[in-house]
């Protein structure tokens, strides 16, 4: 059925062997809640465990499935989602103490698409305070376990440990700056953060509304473009979800078909803002695309430092109006960073929003423009390859920290143009590496298609941490 381990595997890879009766949900989620068990304590990844809400949910779809009344590939596989996700019967937090305990009478729509599609719901996975970026004092962070002293992304940090750690198939994450994409390149995995609207945002905990997407993080292209299919599309809760029709992301993951795709690549860019070690990396790729067929063009890539400065001020200013019932009431709750960027928020001027607003409009307009010769776009992940927490600390504050971190991820959210991140390599430290495809709004089939073309001609994805 697999070659590799039943805990590593993809989940399209199993979901026909739980259909056919080779193998049960029950089997796989009580595998997830063993090794959730053994190894969890130390990496932290979870936020809330629900076994018995999983086993009953297992149990329900060994009888569907038993019954014929297969949902789709997955009908069965357990998975866990970010705990800025609404859930009703699965512990709700958000990321901080503020908000534990707080009563939830409706499920986030996305989780709500997940359990239609007969997913298993495992629990709820750490995350950032306000979805931002440092943990609350009071949580403990979660751990990258391919080197403890290195970063895990955020803000979707606990995500990005437990897909590949193999603490669950897969997960739903958010992205506003790059929480998305940066903990699927320290961790090794797929993340795709969809076009802007793509994923309703209801029941979602807002970092900043304007820039917020939701989106997969799994273990390889098919398995984060199945997921996609799952949860995309409109939703009369939520009038920013775009009304545009859904692709079978799957199977264009599985066309795996790059020839005569044109991909832009700004060599100047990148390395003026990124390592040797990560320019090598994506050399590689060129390498690895140009031989299925791939015609790489040189663009020139719009300065984003106004519109990443822009992005703080947006950031801010919607932030503090998404914690304006609980701050500056319960300041004292709240950890420092995420403190401090609300007083920034709440002393901005119409003038700093104007501003910034400004400079968006002018950033996404030379966006479009250089895509108009294109068909996809060829970045990093990260400027740096498998940050240390020290490198991290580093930084200095916002926004100065942001303008150093997320020049690769950060713009994409400034412009909601969707994006796959990807492996491609490792650190010499030994920590994943991750670049990334971008296309044209709603253009996400044709990123899966690409993703998984390059996906089969390597094994990066498939690399798991010794645990």
């Amino acid at each position: 059925m697999t070659e590799v381990p039943l805990w590593s595997a993809e989940f399209t890879r199993l979901s026909d062997a739980i259909r056919f009766g080779s193998l049960t949900s029950v089997d796989l989620t009580e595998l997830m809640l063993e090794r959730i068990a053994a190894h969890d304590g130390k990496l932290h990844s979870y936020a809330a465990v629900a076994p018995e809400a999983a086993r009953a949910s297992a149990r329900a779809a060994d009888a569907e499935i038993a019954e014929g009344k297969w949902r789709g590939p997955l009908h069965g596989i357990p998975l866990a989602v970010k705990d800025a996700f609404a859930t009703v019967d699965i512990p709700t937090g958000f990321g901080s103490p503020v908000f534990t305990g707080r009563t939830i009478a409706e499920e986030s729509t996305a989780t709500a698409r997940l359990r239609e599609a007969g997913a298993v719901m495992l629990g709820k996975l750490t995350l950032t305070e306000g979805v931002y970026a440092d943990h609350h004092p009071a949580i403990t962070p979660p751990v990258n376990p391919f080197g403890a002293a290195h970063w895990t992304g955020t803000s979707s940090s606990g995500s990005g440990v437990a897909v590949t750690a193999g603490l669950a198939y897969a997960t739903l994450g958010t992205d506003t700056g790059g929480s998305i994409r940066l903990p699927s390149s320290c961790c090794g995995v797929v993340g795709i953060k969809p076009t802007w609207g793509r994923v309703s945002r209801r029941g979602v905990f807002p970092l900043a509304e304007s820039l917020d997407h939701v989106g997969p993080m799994a273990r390889s292209v098919a398995d984060a473009a199945a997921l996609l299919a799952a949860i995309a599309g409109p939703d009369p809760a939520d009038p920013t979800a775009a009304s545009v029709p859904v692709d079978d992301y799957l199977a264009a993951a599985l066309t795996a078909d790059a020839d005569g795709l044109t991909i832009g690549i700004d060599r100047s860019f990148i390395a003026s803002r990124a390592t040797d070690e990560v320019q090598a990396s994506i050399e590689a790729v060129v390498e690895i695309m140009s031989g299925l067929g791939v015609r790489f063009v040189d663009v020139s890539f719009p300065d984003p430092d106004a519109a990443l400065r822009g992005w703080a001020v947006q950031c801010a200013v919607e932030c503090a109006l998404a914690h304006e019932a609980t701050y500056p009431a319960r300041k004292a709750e709240y950890g420092e960073r995420l403190s401090a960027m609300l007083e920034r928020g709440r002393a901005h001027t119409a003038r700093d929003m104007a501003v910034a607003l400004q400079d968006r409009r002018d950033f996404n307009g030379r966006i479009a423009r250089m895509f108009a010769e294109i068909d996809l776009l060829l970045v990093p992940g990260l400027p740096v390859a498998g940050p240390s927490l020290n490198f991290m600390a580093s930084l200095g504050e916002d926004p100065a920290a942001i303008l150093a971190i997320g020049p690769f991820t950060a713009p994409f959210d400034v412009c909601g143009y969707p994006t796959i991140t990807l492996p491609c390599g490792q650190s010499t430290q030994g920590i994943p590496i991750g670049f990334q495809f971008v296309g044209r709004p709603f253009a996400e089939a044709l990123l899966c298609r690409a993703g998984g073309a390059y996906q089969k001609k390597i094994s990066f994805h498939l690399r798991r941490p010794a645990l």
